[in-house]
């Protein structure tokens, strides 16, 4: 897809979530963890006076077959409840937005049809329905969605599979339409919805439907979900290992929240947009086609939905501007991935599968042409050999080298010396070229564990110092000057 850019997985899949959950478990089994939820949740109890490293909360659970209810005492609570969610009530989050008279359909089957190129994700100019959502799912099956206007309730007493089927056919005349079988259908009515905070009490979560809601227009929901867990997990992880200060924690509502409203304003425009009518914000042409604004919208969302376009403001805290004009890739935004090669075997890789989300940042340095970096490498490697505290081996931090040019059999040759990190080449320049990086200068950059950047500095004497004061910001054990660099 065209803005499936800097990404090995340049295609969209629409994959249900019924199968999704049963990769995760299975992924999890792997590990050695049967996922079981027999309890429900029934109270929640934040201890105000205990310290916000301590165990902060009493839940209440109930076995769903038993009655019988427990307490669990813990740090931290995530409620992933849905759009009903208990954990956000129980908080008193107010949820937020509005809900339209505008109702639309979904029906999910096998189907038959002479529609060209039925395989794929379009939508159909229907005179009677609206935009007609046509989205090729898993298993061979197709989703169909359309605006269930006023006119067309009044046909029906009651609105069952067998009218949705009928309607699902009409809305994409002239195109036939047969249904071999259908395994799911719904009406819903349109709106949205957001918690107006996704992290209370220093230790509540929300996350997923439970702060926000929307139709299933732009197929943006279980993906915003992911997007949210992706971006709370690794800060999570860090905090309770030890590694990381509680502090980190609230940068997920900052930066989840804006995106969040992002979406919810697509969205807004695309329903209204599939009925045939021009967004409430429209400022352009008031005859403007519907249907040609509804295709850019839904292309400025999709970058949202796969992820690869949202970016995170610089916040000066994980994501910082340090300096100028040295890349094109900016702090907060999704770190390109790009081709490289391994040493000595030349064998090809890429950065985002060299760079995994294992709550690990990366210290990424593009040492450019070394003829040419030598002396700033020297200098930059010297510098950061006085600050301990980046060499302890606990801090979660690894360190790579991207050499611009055809390597050779060992890095240490090209340098004179032992290379920083793990080593990889750029033959082509090419990745370089993508960072907007020059092969004379180089630079340094700081990815975080969910491969956005977190700062770039330029690669000098004054890059260790940068880093100190980057990573001491938010892990313990880091900054202030330790080990008297020199900055």
């Amino acid at each position: 897809m065209e803005h499936m850019k800097d990404s090995k997985w340049d295609f969209a899949l629409v994959l249900r979530q019924k199968y999704q959950e049963e990769i995760f478990r299975e992924a999890l089994r792997r590990e050695g963890v049967e996922l079981d939820a027999p309890y429900a949740l029934t109270d929640i109890k934040v201890l105000e006076k205990v310290d916000v490293s301590g165990y902060k909360i009493i839940a209440t659970i109930e076995h769903g077959e038993t009655k019988v209810k427990s307490l669990v005492k813990c740090r931290y609570l995530i409620g992933a409840d849905g759009g009903k969610s208990f954990v956000r009530r129980a908080m008193n989050i107010p949820f937020e937005g509005s809900s339209s008279e505008d109702k639309w359909v979904r029906i999910d089957g096998v189907i038959e049809t002479d529609l060209p190129k039925p395989r794929t994700y379009c939508a159909i100019e229907s005179p009677s329905h609206g935009n007609v959502l046509w989205a090729a799912l898993d298993h061979g099956a197709t989703r169909i969605g359309f605006a269930f206007t006023a006119e067309r309730q009044k046909a029906y007493e009651e609105f069952n599979e067998e009218a949705a089927v009928k309607e699902a056919i009409a809305s994409v005349k002239p195109f036939s339409l047969k249904f071999k079988q259908v395994d799911w259908w719904t009406i819903y009515v349109v709106g949205q919805r957001i918690a107006r905070s996704f992290f209370v009490n220093d230790c509540v979560f929300l996350a997923g439907d439970a702060c926000h809601t929307h139709s299933s227009g732009a197929a943006q929901g279980m993906n915003t979900g992911m997007h949210d867990a992706v971006n709370l997990g690794w800060k999570l992880s860090l905090v309770l290992q030890g590694l990381a200060k509680p502090d980190l924690l609230h940068t997920y509502e900052a930066e989840r929240l804006p995106n969040v409203q992002k979406l919810i304003n697509y969205d807004k425009d695309i329903s209204r947009l599939m009925t045939m009518q021009l967004p409430e914000s429209w400022t352009g042409d008031p005859n403007a086609d519907p249907n040609e604004i509804l295709g850019k919208v839904m292309a400025e969302a999709a970058t949202f939905s796969s992820g690869l376009g949202i970016y995170y403001e610089s916040d000066t805290y994980l994501n910082i501007q340090q300096s100028e004009d040295i890349s094109m890739v900016q702090p907060g935004q999704r770190a390109p991935d790009v081709v490289l090669q391994k040493p000595a075997t030349f064998e090809g890789t890429r950065l985002q599968a060299e760079t995994p989300n294992t709550a690990l940042f990366y210290i990424v340095v593009f040492a450019g042409d070394v003829a040419m970096t030598k002396p700033s490498l020297a200098s930059f490697t010297e510098f950061l050999s006085t600050l301990s505290s980046l060499h302890d081996p606990t801090l979660p931090i690894q360190k790579l080298s991207i050499f611009a040019g055809p390597g050779g059999p060992s890095a240490y040759e090209t340098l004179g010396d032992m290379p920083f990190g793990r080593v990889f080449y750029d033959e082509d320049h090419s990745a370089h070229q993508r960072y907007g990086i020059s092969v004379e200068k180089g630079a340094v950059f700081v990815l975080r564990p969910d491969g956005w950047v977190g700062t770039v500095v330029g690669l000098d004497g004054s890059a260790a110092g940068k880093l100190d004061r980057y990573f001491g910001k938010f892990l313990n054990g880091v900054g202030s000057g330790k080990g008297g660099a020199k900055l």
